[in-house]
């Protein structure tokens, strides 16, 4: 019995992960995108220390000449300070109580705030863009205090550097933790599904007709639909059992009244006149067709419950074959054929003795009511490279083409459109070829007119009713 996927559709284990997983990845961007403004403000923050230290050394170099206005000597530590492995641009200005004192005139000053000294702001000098530090203070001249303000700037090349420098290292520390955190996560939801693996497991193994209850370890967020199912299984169980009985007592029922009806035509045919003995024989051969498709139909109703079970036995195809010939040249006399057996003296597949004698036996009967007048028919059992054959040759007029399908299916139960009225016969073979895994052919006799009915069985090394 093949199982068909569910073509589509995720499993809940990939519905967990998927989840689990995305959560993951949209914390974990959240993070880096938290890591990156962390980043910036403590690399501004290194570098407004820096520049702040160097406005100061220039700030201590500040005094009154003897005329009383401001000089600065600018010392080289203060801007060596600044230099960077980034290559950074340093510039700087010093301005007095009357304006620009010295440095880059076109470097913008940092406006003074009230809570500090030292102010910062980002700008441009030119086409670069900077950080600027502007200290404010006073000289004293003895007399009076002078004003003036430090600014120094530099390019942030180097501020960038370490702000990309701290957010790879810790883009490295998330994506290995939510590496981590995935492989514990797979492992944690591969370990918690476990149990409806085995669950998976014991229902793919279990016999169709197996509806007994479901008994397994099983998370109490499955249980109820467990138990729906158990509840399901044993209703379904009931009316399976309630279509069995319901099969058999009307078998018993119907062949009763047929076999009474039969004995007494017979008991009529013997006192009517020979002008109703026509009315009396059609009416005993719709009553023995009426007998055939009541037992064809239990029949199909046996093929179903059959079909149930998983394993099939090893059957001798040879010893059916020569037996059901044998059972039917009495009937292939009847009608003026000639009825025989050729093939092996033993053929061994898998399937069932009783349907497989039931298969032929529809197979043999097809033949002798329709390959016409005085026809010679043959049953084989052959062992061919593909597996065990069994096949019924008649030099009668054959099927059309596209007859066979159509004759195989149930739903076709009237066959009208066929030469003959083959009934259910061919019907019943079709359900048992299947129930066996095997494959029926219908061509053309070899050499002669005629036609072969062919059923193929699978490798008996291979089960077919397992599959």
């Amino acid at each position: 019995m093949t199982a068909s996927p569910a073509i589509g559709r995720w499993s809940l284990r990939r519905r967990l992960l998927g989840w689990l997983f995305l959560s993951t990845a949209l914390l974990g961007l959240a993070a880096l995108l938290d890591t990156w403004g962390e980043a910036r403000r403590t690399a501004q923050s290194v570098s407004d220390r820096v520049l702040a230290g160097s406005a100061l050394a220039i700030a201590e170099r500040i005094s009154v000449d003897l005329s009383g206005t401001l000089e600065v000597d600018i010392p080289f530590s203060a801007l060596d300070m600044l230099a960077s492995a980034a290559e950074d641009q340093v510039f700087y200005r010093v301005d007095g109580p009357d304006g620009f004192l010295t440095g880059y005139e076109a470097l913008a000053t940092v406006p003074r705030t009230q809570d500090d000294n030292t102010a910062f702001t980002d700008g441009q000098f030119g086409a670069t863009p900077i950080r600027i530090a502007t200290l404010y203070g006073q000289v004293s001249t003895g007399e009076d205090f002078l004003p003036y303000s430090v600014t120094v700037a530099e390019s942030t090349r180097a501020r960038d550097a370490l702000a990309r420098t701290i957010l790879f290292r810790s883009a490295l520390r998330l994506t290995g933790l939510a590496i981590g955190a995935a492989l514990i996560v797979w492992f944690t939801v591969t370990r918690a599904l476990r149990p409806l693996d085995r669950l998976a497991q014991t229902l793919s193994t279990r016999a169709p007709d197996d509806l007994s209850p479901l008994r397994a370890d099983i998370p109490s967020e499955v249980a109820s639909p467990i138990e729906a199912m158990n509840s399901f299984m044993e209703r379904l169980d009931t009316a399976v059992a309630a279509l069995r009985n319901f099969t058999g007592n009307a078998g018993h029922q119907l062949r009763t009244p047929l076999a009474t009806v039969r004995a007494q035509l017979a008991l009529i045919a013997r006192t009517t006149p020979d002008a109703g003995q026509d009315s009396i024989a059609k009416a005993e051969a719709a009553l023995i067709r009426a007998e055939r498709v009541l037992a064809q139909l239990l029949m199909l109703a046996r093929i179903d419950a059959a079909a149930a079970r998983r394993a099939l036995p090893a059957t001798d195809l040879a010893a059916i074959a020569r037996s059901t010939t044998a059972d039917a040249i009495p009937e292939a006399n009847r009608f003026g054929h000639d009825l025989g057996y050729e093939g092996a003296d033993t053929l061994i597949a898998r399937a069932d003795p009783i349907l497989c004698a039931e298969l032929l036996t529809n197979l043999v009967d097809n033949a002798i009511r329709y390959a016409g007048p005085q026809a010679t028919i043959t049953v084989r059992a052959l062992t061919t490279p593909d597996g065990p054959v069994l096949e019924v040759e008649d030099d009668g007029p054959g099927l059309p083409p596209d007859a066979l399908p159509r004759l195989l299916a149930r739903q076709d139960l009237r066959a009208d459109a066929v030469q003959g009225t083959h009934g259910l016969g061919l019907a019943v073979v079709g359900e048992i070829a299947r129930l066996f895994g095997a494959r029926l052919e219908s061509s053309a006799a070899q050499g002669k007119s005629g036609h072969v009915i062919r059923c193929r069985f699978p490798d008996p090394g291979r089960d077919p009713g397992a599959a």
